[in-house]
């Protein structure tokens, strides 16, 4: 018979795993319906008003290819900055990448410069403490998202998995890459990851500090504001774009809820690279209908080198209807795919934090710039067909004769498919 203190604890270990293993928000159940293509001012409109911050002219985009151009111009742009500097990641890792944008930041912060760093604390585990020392002792604010705490424990599931650099609210990074060794290079190697990143100039850079300032005031309780974290931007360029974030504690729908709108409205082509591609039932349907259609959908995903085998079983478990209905499906072979990409019609291209999978829909804090410039649009794609060519196509025939052995482990992951 079970004591009081016992049956005490093993409830609040189950209170605890029902709180960390939901999003707290009723999930979209319903598909969208397809009152619009891509190419209707409606399209535009309904994502600016569905999804956060109206889309926003003036803007100009760089694409930044694997680590050997990522980082210098990261480097580059906090070695610049004058007045703020705001830096929200997942992934910070020992290594010599670390350490030069630990000692770039902490030459800023002794400087005069007001540098402000949130860092997930998982995400953050296998970060050498001298770094964070060094930024404390500069001067820098270093807060650890979610560090365990007895008053959170209900919250430990919740990640940021965001990943943003401001510079002085008018020069803005993001997309995959994580503060890592095996983001360097130029994924040469197994060693050496591919993925992209993306350097953003012009207005949409005050909607980037925005989703930073989001996690930064649940953090800290400080609001940062005034010119040198918001100061009228001119405009750079002429793409339109907005960028928008979701989170358990409020929009965690938000992710999901723009790729259904993408897909459903996609009338030529759907471009899509994720590191983590687990869709869950009502976004396979949506990919199946715009493929039934006549939309030509690739997707390229990761091969046998991944960093978590696990995601690449489930991943491998749900694709039976998308290949029946035509999708082509790729898996990149020379080394880990980290990408996310999402190109639909070569109008809107979707870059950030989010990967294909539950966990990006509805566990972690995540951002996403969107981007409607059709010449941007081709680059991305001509981009997504060299990775095609380093990559193998996964056929109808290969994936229905697949060993049985993978047919019963991608049976049995594909139950954490909510977690993954």
């Amino acid at each position: 018979m079970l004591t009081i203190p016992l049956t005490a604890f093993i409830t609040l270990v189950i209170i605890l795993l029902i709180a960390n293993l939901s999003s707290g928000e009723k999930k979209i159940e319903h598909k969208i319906e397809r009152l619009y293509a891509s190419d209707d001012p409606q399209f535009l409109r309904s994502m600016g008003l569905l999804l956060g911050p109206p889309v926003i002219g003036g803007n100009r985009f760089e694409m930044l290819l694997n680590g050997d151009r990522i980082f210098p111009s990261m480097l580059e742009g906090i070695r610049s900055a004058r007045e703020t500097i705001t830096f929200e990641t997942f992934i910070y890792w020992s290594g010599e990448i670390g350490e030069q944008i630990a000692h770039a930041l902490a030459d800023k912060a002794r400087e005069g410069v007001a540098v402000h760093v949130l860092l997930d604390w998982v995400g953050s585990s296998k970060m050498d403490k001298r770094y964070l020392d060094e930024l404390r002792n500069a001067g820098a604010e270093v807060i650890q998202y979610h560090k365990p705490h007895w008053t959170g424990l209900g919250r430990m599931n919740d990640r940021t998995h965001r990943k943003l650099l401001v510079i002085d609210g008018q020069i803005g990074f993001t997309g995959g890459v994580g503060i890592a060794p095996e983001w360097t290079g130029h994924a040469q190697d197994e060693k050496h990851w591919r993925d992209t990143h993306f350097r953003v100039a012009g207005p949409v850079v005050g909607h980037m500090q925005a989703v930073f300032m989001d996690n930064w005031v649940k953090a800290t309780g400080n609001v940062l504001h005034g010119a040198g974290y918001f100061p009228h931007v001119e405009p750079q360029g002429d793409g339109l774009a907005h960028m928008f974030s979701s989170s358990p504690s409020g929009g965690s729908d938000d992710m999901q809820l723009m790729y259904l709108m993408a897909i459903t409205a996609a009338t030529h082509s759907i471009h899509l690279a994720s590191a983590y591609f687990v869709p869950d039932k009502l976004t396979i349907n949506a990919i199946v209908e715009a493929a039934k259609r006549g939309v030509k959908v690739q997707i390229i995903t990761p091969g046998k080198r991944i960093d978590t085998h696990t995601v690449r079983e489930a991943s491998r478990a749900c694709r039976g209807d998308l290949l029946k209905a035509g999708v082509e499906i790729f898996e990149y072979q020379p080394t880990m795919f980290h990408c996310k990409l999402l190109v639909v019609d070569e109008y809107l291209v979707s870059v950030g934090s989010t990967n294909f999978d539950s966990r990006s829909f509805k566990l972690n804090d995540e951002a996403n710039l969107n981007i409607y410039d059709r010449d941007f649009a081709k680059q991305q794609t001509a981009t997504f067909a060299d990775d095609i060519m380093k990559s193998q196509r996964i056929t109808l025939e290969a994936w229905k004769h697949r060993p049985l052995t993978e047919k019963l482990l991608e049976k049995c992951v594909s139950l954490l498919d909510r977690q993954l």
